[in-house]
């Protein structure tokens, strides 16, 4: 454990969204920075693909039924790519 420096403003912006979440301050901090960890080793996944990832690896059943929400079948993926290609 250690002692993070921060600014007053992302302390407030941290206190605000800890109250929004019903989580510490400590622990709203810590995730956003594990979440910042998880996003810059996979620039390609989205903020909802990577939680759901980290649930199905704490085995959560809930995880695959978000899963199937948020995953577009293949010819939506396919028409994302083409659109985004040109």
């Amino acid at each position: 454990m250690g002692i993070l420096k921060i600014s007053e403003e992302l302390h407030e912006e941290i206190r605000k969204a800890s109250n929004v979440m019903s989580r510490s301050i400590n622990a709203q901090a810590e995730f956003w920075i594990k979440m910042g960890m998880y996003a810059e080793s996979n620039p390609d996944r989205s903020f909802n693909e990577l939680i759901t990832l980290l649930l199905q690896q704490e085995e959560v059943i809930a995880a695959s039924a978000f899963r199937e929400k948020i995953e577009p079948n293949k010819s939506e993926k396919n028409k994302l790519r083409a659109s985004a290609c040109g």
